[in-house]
């Protein structure tokens, strides 16, 4: 039974000889089964991450393994969808869903298939091109949920849905995680929503992994506290002695800052548990922070900090 669904070790891409590079140097593993949120800022390199791990790119070094295989041999087990989206235009809901059975014979699932797009209130007859953004997002997933892949890689797949539907799809794709055992991978700028969903976060900063693990162990391996500031010999702060510093500010006589703790703290000091958007954005607006990467045997977070 595999217990992997992606892994990559030192991986990176760039499209032209001296070209920047879109990806580097990237190592993780995540476990079958997981619901993991992809989040960075634009041009991170989300979108080329999820291109390799779907086979369309080959890297410039480095490997990723999909499935236990290369990844274009386990195409037949990937659902994929692309941010643009590409149907055939001229096509109507009801053949391009039936493509999609034609294309996947033995494994396709018309119930969700049908689910899915009935939940737009589509009509059956109604070309591709005349659908909506929001539409043709809806007939681009019962496409891929109905082939039952076991890894599912969404790249944006939620950004021109209403809230609504967008709770409902979530609803759907968590239901398939959970009554399936697919892997989903979610690139989503949406984090207070990813919070409620996924349990493996990855963390793609400056082209490279900055966090990857159990949101869980993640968010424990941080601590958010707030106390008072002190005069030290580089200004007003404090010294955090031992503690990784991933972001503090000081405002009047009040330190607050996100750490990762290594070391006792004042006694004086508030300390609490940070939400998964206070880290995401904490760690973004800090690059210099040295990357964090917690395997799926969840080795204490001391032990696996590495440098850029």
């Amino acid at each position: 039974m595999r217990t992997t669904a992606i892994e990559a070790t030192a991986l990176g891409k760039r499209f032209s000889r001296r070209g920047d590079w879109a990806l580097r140097d990237c190592t993780f593993q995540l476990p079958t089964g997981r619901v993991c949120a992809l989040v960075g800022p634009n041009g991170a390199g989300k979108s080329t991450l999820i291109a390799l791990a779907a086979g369309l790119i080959a890297p410039t070094e480095g490997t990723v393994t999909v499935l236990g295989g290369h990844p274009a041999d386990a195409r037949p087990n990937i659902g994929y969808v692309a941010q643009d989206k590409p149907l055939y235009p001229q096509l109507t809901v009801a053949e391009t869903l039936r493509m999609g059975a034609d294309l996947n014979p033995g494994r396709w699932d018309t119930a969700t298939a049908e689910r899915v797009v009935a939940g737009g209130d589509l009509d059956p007859s109604a070309r591709i091109r005349s659908l909506s953004g929001g539409q043709r997002t809806r007939v681009v997933l019962a496409l891929a949920l109905a082939k039952r892949p076991e890894l599912l890689l969404l790249d944006e797949p939620m950004a021109d849905l209403d809230p609504l539907a967008r709770h409902e799809l979530m609803g759907i794709l968590m239901g398939t995680a959970a009554q399936y055992g697919t892997t989903i991978v979610l690139s989503s700028h949406m984090i207070a929503e990813l919070e409620d969903s996924c349990d493996y976060l990855l963390l793609i900063g400056d082209r490279r992994v900055r966090l990857a693990g159990d949101i869980d162990d993640l968010l424990a391996a941080h601590t958010l506290i707030t106390g008072p500031a002190r005069e030290t010999t580089t200004g007003t702060g404090c010294d955090l002695g031992p503690n990784t510093v991933v972001e503090s500010r000081t405002t009047g006589r009040q330190l607050t800052a996100l750490i990762r703790p290594a070391g006792p703290l004042p006694d004086d000091w508030q300390t609490s548990e940070p939400s998964l958007e206070e880290l995401v954005l904490a760690h973004l607006r800090s690059p210099a922070t040295p990357p964090l990467t917690l395997d799926p045997i969840r080795i204490p977070a001391k032990s696996q900090e590495t440098t850029a």
